[in-house]
């Protein structure tokens, strides 16, 4: 038998692997929901797909995103990822995620640790959707990004951080028949 799986991610082998393995698990760690905020921000205007199939190359031209070593890039390194035909090579996202690592580091330094504030939003459960209508952003979402936002984090819009909260399993929309959508939720 077929498993059911939510219809954005179609047949793609890619897409299906990320969706059985890793779309709306609860991520719990800081600075991998730092690294899917950026990711989120760089697929701003494309689709999740295009950033997916260029994941690695994004890892490696971000050092890991480890928020210390990206915190550290200068204008060379924006320079070098201008060039680099692995990523999306747009100034601005590049420039918003190198700021992002910086106010990243930042909180941290103040004692926030990130994984807590984005868990706060959400009093540290997931939040479970019907699993019918999907909205590409929430009263919640919006929240976030004012706050994000107000921090000096860039392409952090509603949509953007809608997204981020699905993928990182803040909240669940995996659709009422999806295989996915019982097994994602914590006990």
């Amino acid at each position: 038998m077929e498993r059911v799986r939510c219809g954005w991610c179609g047949t793609d082998p890619l897409y299906c692997a990320y969706h059985d393995e890793e779309w709306g698990v609860p991520q719990r760690d800081s600075r991998m929901l730092w690294e899917m905020l950026m990711l989120e921000g760089f697929q701003a205007g494309l689709s999740w797909i295009t950033i997916l199939r260029k994941r690695e190359a994004f890892r490696a031209a971000f050092a890991g995103f480890d928020p210390d070593k990206v915190a550290a890039f200068r204008p060379a390194d924006v320079d070098r990822l201008m060039s680099d035909a692995g990523i999306v090579r747009a100034r601005a996202k590049i420039e918003a995620t190198i700021a992002g690592a910086r106010l990243y580091c930042a909180m941290r330094e103040r004692g926030e640790d990130f994984s807590a504030y984005a868990w706060g939003f959400v009093d540290r459960r997931p939040i479970r959707n019907d699993g019918r209508a999907v909205p590409p952003k929430s009263p919640l979402s919006e929240a976030i990004s004012r706050d994000l936002k107000r921090r000096g984090f860039k392409f952090v819009g509603p949509t953007i951080v809608y997204a981020w909260m699905q993928a990182t399993g803040l909240l669940n929309d995996h659709a009422i028949d999806c295989f996915r959508r019982d097994a994602v939720m914590p006990s």
